[in-house]
């Protein structure tokens, strides 16, 4: 799998910072739902120990902090990207930043 550059805002350098975490990982998330269609997530979290490190891309941002990335969604990622944090209150997570486009190509294609 390919390495992945990722540059993290203030925003979500603060973020991780306050939630100690030895790795975060950018999930991908397949679902059906009844009448057949693909209901795809995009979702960044701290790495569980149930999450096999072996079916992950590896990133690293420039403080050294690592993120893994879900190899079904790093095929379809470019290279490099951005992560913030979006929401209010208690909705407030870690998102990547990507134009509309590779938004398209990561959850449609």
């Amino acid at each position: 799998m390919k390495d992945l550059e990722v540059e993290a805002d203030d925003l979500a350098k603060a973020w991780m910072a306050a939630r100690p975490s030895a790795d975060w990982l950018v999930a991908y998330d397949v679902h059906r739902c009844c009448g057949g269609g693909a209901i795809c997530s995009v979702t960044v979290r701290a790495l569980s120990a149930r999450d096999r490190r072996d079916d992950y891309a590896r990133a690293t941002l420039p403080g050294g902090m690592r993120l893994l990335v879900d190899g079904r969604a790093a095929k379809r990622m470019p290279a490099s990207f951005g992560l913030t944090v979006r929401g209010r209150g208690p909705l407030k997570h870690l998102d990547l930043v990507l134009s509309g486009e590779q938004w398209g190509e990561l959850l449609y294609s």
